[in-house]
């Protein structure tokens, strides 16, 4: 069991990040927590794991906590059985099996005598056969980071497992090793992630937004279905809005109009009849007071549901005012772009790929390159793009433009502002205020335009490098993604998904992401081994 009862948490000198959040997860189930990037999902995990304590209310927890984190920089410098938390038991057995007796060996082990064989068996599972628990984290990929926490799972049976975007950095199979096991466990499961087939694994969604915490009794697709009409019902109040606005402000005019020939008609008829003039006077008064009286009313009408109608259009998606409008590429379709033949790269002396690869990109085509950890999929694009060279074979390109948006996405000058780096695909000359504008349609107010484009969030990236393309009059012909969607929370995976969806030039993706895929209308693969 675990209770998060009336939990706030906001960092020194700012503003709360979430308050009076409640949250209950009952024995063998499986959860997971969405929302917006910067929304406290990550901080609320590592409450979870007593990483870290709230500003007020409690945290309890039944049972044994094995968490994962999102990054795992901090364990650098630790060993494999360190990080897994196992090395005092593996020391101590050793000690015992050499014939040390002292008893302090025998609390440390606590009759855990089969430590050696769920390490060596978890490990397997992972394909981590060849990993070495002595040797330090830092030597190994991302990808095989991960499996060593997750293989961690296996060792340490414990009976709450939490998960910070565990499939990053994994290629397919391990995924699929992930999947499995998501499917087969009976321990309590927390999840923060953007994988939506892993989120279709769990049986609660938990949404995180500014609002407080919602909850969703379904897998993902459940909750998706549940937003769409929950948005549908958000247009309808919306409109009704705008309704019920417009025919106040009607009423308004219509009965300040009528109070106005009534004043006019009732002065006439005062004068006519020679009514004295500080009588006059007293009625005019009147009449002005019955009038401000009366806009008074009707402003304090229009102001509410103008308040409202703000309220409910600040809750809707934003994707529809962040699309890109792709210019098409001036290139035929099927004209071919790039063409390599038996190329292959050495590391080492060593061949990276244990086939030659032949391979041909033409104008339109949407290929994806896959293969697991390891396999130089990266190195492909390189050689591609003529920044590497093959060690044998031949590549030729024709003339074309391309976008490469690497996993860092380098191509943003980290120490140019945001409105500074738009600013250079400016090639239709808009005026600052039309440039303002659009970094505003993409999320950007007024108070970051003079911001370094280092403080930015991997989704801030993304969307600001739309936002330039956007600015731009010059498609390129060809977009080069790698691992796009990794560190992206789901809003923005769906701002991703919309803008390629409308791109007619060439595309290449990176991607262990099978639903972006298929969404985005990948036609071939690339297959590396």
């Amino acid at each position: 069991m675990l209770f998060l009862h009336d939990i706030s948490f906001g960092f020194p000198a700012g503003n709360l990040l979430f308050n009076s959040i409640n949250i209950t997860l009952s024995s063998h189930t499986k959860s997971a927590l969405v929302g917006s990037n910067g929304m406290g999902k990550s901080t609320l995990l590592k409450m979870m794991a007593y990483q870290i304590e709230p500003l007020s209310g409690n945290v309890h927890v039944q049972g044994e906590v094995f968490y994962i984190p999102q990054m795992f920089g901090n364990f650098n410098d630790l060993t494999v059985a360190e990080c897994l938390k196992i090395n005092t038991k593996l020391e101590a057995l050793q000690k015992i099996t050499n014939g040390e007796v002292d008893e302090v060996y025998f609390e440390i082990l606590n009759d855990d005598w089969d430590i050696e064989e769920r390490c060596q068996q978890a490990l397997q599972y992972w394909k981590l056969e060849n990993i070495d628990i002595h040797q330090k984290l830092e030597s190994l990929s991302g990808g095989q980071k991960t499996k060593v926490f997750l293989a961690g799972i296996q060792i340490n049976e414990p009976d709450i497992i939490l998960l910070d975007e565990p499939t990053n950095h994994l290629d397919k199979e391990a995924r699929n090793l992930l999947y499995d096991f998501i499917q087969k466990t009976s321990s309590t499961i927390v999840i923060v992630s953007h994988d939506r087939t892993l989120l279709n694994l769990v049986d609660t969604i938990f949404e995180l937004s500014n609002q407080g915490i919602s909850s969703y009794g379904g897998n993902y697709d459940f909750y998706v279905g549940q937003k769409e009409m929950e948005n549908e019902a958000l247009q309808n109040d919306i409109h009704s809005k705008e309704r019920a606005l417009k025919k106040a402000k009607e009423k308004e005019r219509e009965t300040l109009e009528r109070k106005q020939k009534l004043d006019a008609r009732g002065k006439g008829k005062q004068e006519k009849s020679g009514v004295a003039r500080i009588m006059m006077n007293t009625m005019r008064n009147n009449a002005e007071k019955n009038s401000s009286k009366l806009k008074s009313v009707h402003a304090e009408k229009i102001n509410g549901i103008s308040g409202d109608l703000r309220d409910l259009r600040s809750a809707v998606k934003n994707y529809d005012q962040m699309k890109v409008n792709f210019n098409d590429s001036n290139l035929h379709s099927g004209k071919i772009l790039i063409s390599a033949s038996e190329i292959n790269f050495k590391y080492d002396n060593q061949n990276l790929w244990t086939e030659n690869l032949n391979l041909e990109i033409r104008s339109g085509d949407r290929i994806s390159i896959k293969g697991p950890n390891g396999s130089g999929k990266t190195t492909l694009i390189k050689l591609l793009l003529g920044g590497l060279q093959p060690s044998g074979g031949t590549i030729s390109r024709s003339d074309f433009r391309v976008i490469y948006i690497d996993q860092e996405y380098s191509l943003i000058d980290q120490w140019a502002t945001i409105y500074d780096f738009v600013q250079q695909f400016n090639d239709n000359s808009l005026q600052e205020s039309e440039v303002k504008t659009l970094l505003s349609r993409f999320l950007f107010g007024k108070e970051t335009w003079d911001k370094k484009c280092d403080v930015l969030s991997g989704g801030e990236r993304l969307r600001l490098l739309l936002c330039g393309l956007s600015l731009s009059n010059k498609a390129p012909d060809m977009i080069i993604l790698d691992e796009p969607t990794n560190n992206l929370d789901l809003q923005n995976v769906e701002i991703l998904t919309h803008s390629i969806k409308d791109y007619h030039g060439t595309l290449v993706v990176i991607s262990h992401d099978g639903v972006f895929l298929e969404e985005i209308g990948v036609m071939s693969e690339v297959l590396l081994r």
